[in-house]
């Protein structure tokens, strides 16, 4: 079996980010022929200027839509959130650690919903604050979309950019 070809079967099939010894383990081939195989993969996806890149996050790796590409994934797939719950994620994204009672009242009752989902997902924590939640994003977010990294600044300068490039229309409003 091809470590390049299986890696990428493997990266283009999993919704979330992939270690190393993940797919060591589920495909039989040594790590570090795996490591190599990832690293090339990514290399070859970059030189070619590809609309698909692969993307790690700690040391995890994600296949994923380069940025610039987003806005036709809308025309071809079905959101896997609703806009409301993702306005809610970026809110706690651009403002962590925020508290959920201070999230209520900029976002009103849909908060406890949306935050329900969000942690059910993956994308956010919660630690328990006094009567409250002081919320985070987590990992599985910035794997998701593709940050890049966890620090909060990087999170937050990704979603002003993300802002920027947004279609008119799409910057407001529920």
């Amino acid at each position: 079996m091809d470590p390049k070809r299986a890696a990428e079967a493997a990266l283009f099939s999993s919704a979330e980010g992939l270690r190393i010894s993940e797919i060591a383990e589920r495909t039989g081939i040594p790590e570090e022929e795996l490591r190599t195989a990832v690293l090339d993969l990514k290399r070859e996806y970059e030189d070619r200027d590809s609309a698909i890149m692969i993307s790690k996050v700690g040391n995890r790796f994600r296949m994923m839509l380069r940025t610039e590409y987003t806005d036709f994934t809308g025309k071809f797939a079905r959101a896997e959130m609703p806009a409301g719950v993702m306005r809610t994620l970026s809110t706690i994204a651009y403002n962590q650690p925020v508290l959920q009672s201070v999230l209520l009242k900029t976002r009103g009752p849909r908060t406890y919903d949306d935050v329900h989902k969000l942690i059910e997902m993956g994308f956010v924590s919660g630690k328990k604050t006094g009567q409250t939640l002081e919320l985070t994003t987590t990992n599985k977010f910035s794997e998701y979309f593709g940050i890049g990294s966890t620090r909060k600044s990087d999170i937050r300068a990704w979603i002003e950019a993300q802002a920027k490039n947004a279609p008119a229309g799409e910057q407001d409003g529920e």
